[in-house]
């Protein structure tokens, strides 16, 4: 069976920021000759570097294609001061709060309003230097590790759906492990240490705290500056805003370049050149 016949599915989530970075760019459309199957492998090259997550006009708000839609807003966001949609019969675009999620144009990956319309949560908790701190490779800030509850008689018990039930991991179980020695690690690399006292100064010096979720993408009521996939902004994980919403992921196996496609570049088998005697 596959993931299509709809058996077997994996649990819904939150992206992480990366991934969501990586969804909103969509750099296909920016790609000259994208490989279609593993016989063409494709072009290395990034055609423009994007500002925004469309790949018309990626340095500007406006459409850029001549017709009935030259000159009109890309996105769903604040033009400026008190000005939410436009003028008078002759809005620029056309929503004063959110408009339905098939607005505007989708981008390389067929994605409605990554940039506009609401923010986005996404899985990672903020720390502004996230960025300098994280892994090059699928990075995410915010791991609490868990493991199998294998309850009072040592087997694994399941939920009331039939889920293997996780329990988190302490710091003694980690505390010998190479990769973490911690079952907490959201505070990773960021300043705080419980050993020394010294601790990220929630409500004193800063309002950013374990609760702190990044969001993405900007919405109807933010200026264009935030439309870009690159800017980043957090919310307490516990409270909710008329300007943030989310979209869900799911865990893919597989190919990285698709269902059906090889992993690695797969050479044929030739003969040795050898020399005649």
């Amino acid at each position: 069976m596959t993931f299509e016949d709809g058996i077997l599915l994996p649990n819904y989530r939150l992206p992480t920021e990366a991934e969501w970075e990586y969804a909103a760019l969509g750099y296909i459309n920016q790609n000259p000759l994208p490989g279609k199957n593993d016989k063409s492998r494709g072009e290395e090259l990034i055609a423009n570097k994007q500002v925004y997550s469309w790949s018309n006009n990626v340095n500007g708000l406006r459409d850029t294609r001549h017709g009935s839609w030259q000159g009109t807003f890309m996105a769903n966001f604040k033009r400026g001061a008190g000005d939410n949609m436009g003028v008078a019969g002759g809005l620029n675009d056309n929503a004063v709060y959110t408009a339905p999620v098939n607005s505007f144009f989708p981008n390389g990956f067929g994605l409605y309003n990554m940039s506009g319309n609401v923010s986005e949560w996404v899985a990672d908790v903020y720390r502004p230097m996230t960025g300098q701190d994280a892994d090059d490779v699928a990075p995410y800030r915010g791991n609490k590790f868990q493991t199998v509850d294998y309850g009072k008689e040592g087997k694994a018990e399941r939920d009331s759906l039939g889920r293997i039930k996780l329990r988190d991991v302490t710091d003694s179980e980690s505390v010998k492990r190479r990769n973490y020695q911690k079952g907490d690690v959201i505070n990773y690399l960021d300043g705080d240490s419980t050993i020394s006292g010294i601790s990220y100064g929630y409500g004193k010096t800063t309002l950013v705290s374990n609760k702190s979720r990044v969001i993405k993408g900007g919405s109807w009521n933010d200026r264009a500056y935030w439309l870009s996939p690159g800017t980043r902004r957090f919310l307490e994980e516990d409270q909710s805003n008329s300007t943030v919403g989310f979209r869900c992921a799911m865990d893919r196996v597989g190919s990285p370049a698709g269902n059906g496609r090889q992993t690695g570049i797969n050479y044929k088998q030739r003969r040795q050149n050898t020399r005649k005697q």
